[in-house]
């Protein structure tokens, strides 16, 4: 049953390792490994929380709001990009049994796109996260990107 401190692992410092496609709906795509820092701090006594990761090889900054909803238990997963300034669709979802999945809608090079993340091995120490995309409705996913987390 997910909770509003799901994501209390998170806070804190974080080394990342990421992995993704040059081209995210493309499956023959080449991949490219950068490494990065990431900085979370929790809102709301847990049930929220922001996190900020630096990508020095992007150029670029990410920054992520989490809100817990009491009523539906689900969480959502609000992604702004210091490249565009803009926030983008939340996906939204649940943890059960020590992996969240969380699902939205955007639009990726002009096609409509289902967006998943997932966090999964999911420790004090470490966690994964990867987004793939979807342009058959969920009928079949895309992993575009991952980050392999590691406590600073």
């Amino acid at each position: 049953m997910s909770s509003p401190h799901d994501f209390d692992f998170f806070h804190g410092d974080w080394q990342v390792l990421n992995r993704r496609r040059t081209d995210f709906l493309d499956p023959d795509s080449d991949w490219e490994e950068f490494p990065a820092t990431n900085r979370c701090w929790p809102l709301f006594d847990g049930a929220a929380n922001v996190d900020e990761i630096d990508m020095p090889r992007l150029s670029a900054k990410g920054a992520t709001l989490r809100l817990f909803d009491r009523e539906t238990k689900r969480w959502s997963l609000n992604w702004a990009s210091s490249i565009s300034g803009t926030l983008f669709p939340p996906v939204i979802g649940r943890f059960e049994d020590g992996r969240g999945e969380f699902y939205g809608d955007d639009t990726y090079d002009g096609k409509d796109v289902r967006v998943r993340f997932v966090w999964s091995g999911v420790s004090t120490a470490s966690a994964r996260w990867e987004q793939a995309f979807s342009v058959d409705d969920g009928q079949s996913w895309l992993t575009n990107w991952t980050m392999e987390f590691t406590r600073a």
